[in-house]
């Protein structure tokens, strides 16, 4: 009896350090286990033991990498120090992403611009196929100066974007009124650094200067939740949060799909004038 007591307790013992290895490393959001580097010709690198990840772009290429994991749902945090200097042409994308042509997709974008002025934060959810939801934003903070968490909820009730813990847009699964929902695809995440000068600043006009490349972007503590009985997975925007989202929104929003008429002139999509 005491045998095999002692061998339970063992066994115990064992599964809770192994429990604990796995909750350190996955914590410790290591590059190296997490993530693959999928093109760039040696532009984006890991470094520091896989506690950091850079992105690089010049005239030649940019870089991108994608997660070794699919997501179905998940609460997803990425820390980005942005291109610094003229960034103008440049666009760092980050994102979670199915495969097929009828994919789903949750986009942040970031937009260089030339030095001093505000990159644009740009964000758009895709559902098979469909996206044209687009929502942009000019940030609080220099995001070039130093790292900010910018972050992804997804569970069966919407879509939260947040920086730094602050929501700033809310994507809600309206199926009951016929607005699709990315809900059944897993998608990885990605991320690229590469050059759209042919649209993305003032809709191409301003060039990317590559006097001042290569443009490094910087990632750490990615982490992601994804075990569907922590409170992330029926999580909604409390009173506080509701209220700084809608702040951020009449602040710092400088393009909303939904009030665009013009682009929508038989009538806006049915999730911005549904209650």
């Amino acid at each position: 009896m005491a045998y095999t007591h002692n061998c339970s307790m063992i066994t115990v013992l064992l599964s809770l350090l192994v429990f604990a290895t796995f909750m350190t490393t996955y914590a410790a959001g290591n590059f190296y286990q997490n993530f693959d580097i999928t093109w760039g010709d040696g532009r984006a690198k890991i470094l520091d033991n896989g506690q950091l990840l850079t992105l690089s772009l010049d005239k030649a290429s940019g870089s991108g990498f994608q997660s070794k994991n699919e997501y179905l749902f998940g609460n997803i945090d990425m820390q980005l120090k942005l291109v610094p200097g003229n960034s103008v042409g440049t666009v760092t994308a980050y994102y979670l992403s199915s495969k097929g042509s009828n994919w789903d997709e949750i986009d942040f974008e970031f937009l260089g611009n030339v030095s001093g002025e505000p990159y644009t934060l740009h964000t758009n959810v895709f559902c098979q196929g469909k996206g044209n939801r687009e929502q942009q934003f000019h940030l609080w903070f220099d995001p070039t100066a130093d790292f900010h968490t910018y972050s992804i909820l997804w569970n069966p009730q919407r879509i939260v974007f947040s920086v730094d813990g602050t929501p700033i847009r809310e994507f809600k699964n309206m199926e009951s009124k016929g607005v699709a929902f990315p809900k059944n695809q897993p998608m990885r995440i990605y991320s690229s650094l590469w050059n759209a000068d042919d649209w993305a600043t003032r809709g191409g006009l301003v060039k990317t200067d590559w006097t001042n490349a290569p443009f490094t972007a910087s990632y750490r503590n990615f982490n992601a939740e994804t075990t569907s009985f922590n409170a992330w997975f029926t999580q909604q925007l409390d009173s506080t949060s509701q209220q700084r989202l809608s702040e951020v929104q009449k602040n710092y929003m400088i393009y909303n799909y939904c009030t665009d008429i013009k682009r929508f002139p038989q009538g806006l999509p049915t999730e911005c004038t549904a209650s």
